[in-house]
């Protein structure tokens, strides 16, 4: 039985085929050149759940900040039936202003070397191949593409199949507090990231409610059922996510004192609101964030909320009887 490509490499290979082009591919030439569409294709999948799946994969990729150019009709721009995607090369230049020393131009061409050899699989070449044949212009050469996705939760396939599938879900779900995990079945809409965690906007079917669940707090394996959705309800999803994530941010912020220069200032000025001292970072989860905060160690100090610094407190107390333990 043939194996198709994880969601997460059908999304690197649509990256490189739509980066490789400055004329842009059609849908059609997509889902017949691209590996993990191909394979969809040849096992029977119907060209309507293909165009399906290209259209919540472009949406994930500008979640992720891939940014994917819909090119019209000259003449008639609002016709999309041929219309042709490309990722601009220009996006992903470097300013002018950029320079780089000696020693850093070695690091970059040491990882360049890498990528070099691994950015494209053997499928992606493939895939490539194709398009040339098709007729399609591919520019030369690509170089070191890395692909900016994390590496996922172990529950991340097995939602994103169920999800493509309209399939319902069974997991157990471990929340902060609880000494035992509490199963849930749930109809599951839309993975998204937020902070650098996946989250996971599902219909709870036993709380009658949409709820977002932490990839990371899911115990075991899901598991799919043969219980089908409306795929409609999906529609939308990702949005309602990301919007409720940031609605509840926005509600916590965290006044800390960071050390200038550091990992943690790095960090964490890129999510911090204007303050008059120190930084007023928002937070979605306080369990999850002071996680975050104790891996920086000495380089930030919590000054409120009280609840988050005692977290820190506690985690960095742990850390410190652990490596007490094993002397």
């Amino acid at each position: 039985m043939p194996t198709h490509p994880a969601p997460e490499e059908r999304l690197v290979n649509l990256v490189v085929a739509l980066m490789a082009t400055s004329r842009g591919l059609t849908k059609d030439t997509i889902l017949a050149s691209v590996s993990g569409y191909r394979e969809q294709s040849d096992a029977g999948s119907s060209k309507d759940a293909l165009e399906k799946m290209f259209e919540r994969d472009k949406e994930s990729l500008r979640e992720l900040g891939v940014p994917i150019e819909t090119i019209g009709d000259s003449a008639d721009p609002d016709d999309l039936r041929e219309a042709r995607y490309r990722v601009p090369s220009g996006e992903y230049a470097l300013p002018a202003d950029i320079s780089f020393t000696p020693a850093e131009l070695a690091l970059l061409g040491l990882a360049g070397d890498v990528w070099a050899g691994s950015s494209l699989s053997a499928d992606a070449r493939s895939g490539l191949r194709k398009i040339r044949s098709l007729g399609g212009i591919v520019d030369e050469p690509i170089i070191g593409f890395a692909p900016r996705l994390n590496i996922r939760d172990p529950a991340f396939g097995a939602l994103q199949r169920a999800i493509e599938q309209a399939r319902v879900v069974e997991f157990s779900y471990l929340k902060p507090g609880q000494q035992e995990a509490r199963r849930r079945r749930a109809r599951p809409l839309s993975l998204v990231e937020y902070e650098g965690r996946w989250h996971v906007l599902a219909d709870d079917l036993d709380a009658g409610a949409e709820r977002t669940f932490l990839l990371s707090r899911i115990v075991g394996t899901v598991r799919t059922t043969g219980n089908v959705f409306d795929p409609a309800l999906r529609e939308g999803a990702g949005d309602r996510a990301l919007a409720g994530l940031a609605a509840v941010a926005q509600q916590q912020h965290a006044h800390l004192e960071v050390h200038p220069g550091t990992e943690a200032a790095l960090r964490l000025r890129r999510r911090a609101v204007p303050a008059a001292q120190g930084l007023q970072v928002p937070f979605v989860d306080v369990h999850v964030f002071a996680d975050e905060l104790a891996s920086y160690g000495p380089e930030v100090r919590v000054v409120d909320p009280p609840e988050l610094r005692d977290l820190v407190v506690a985690r960095l107390r742990d850390t410190q009887l652990s490596h007490e333990v094993r002397r």
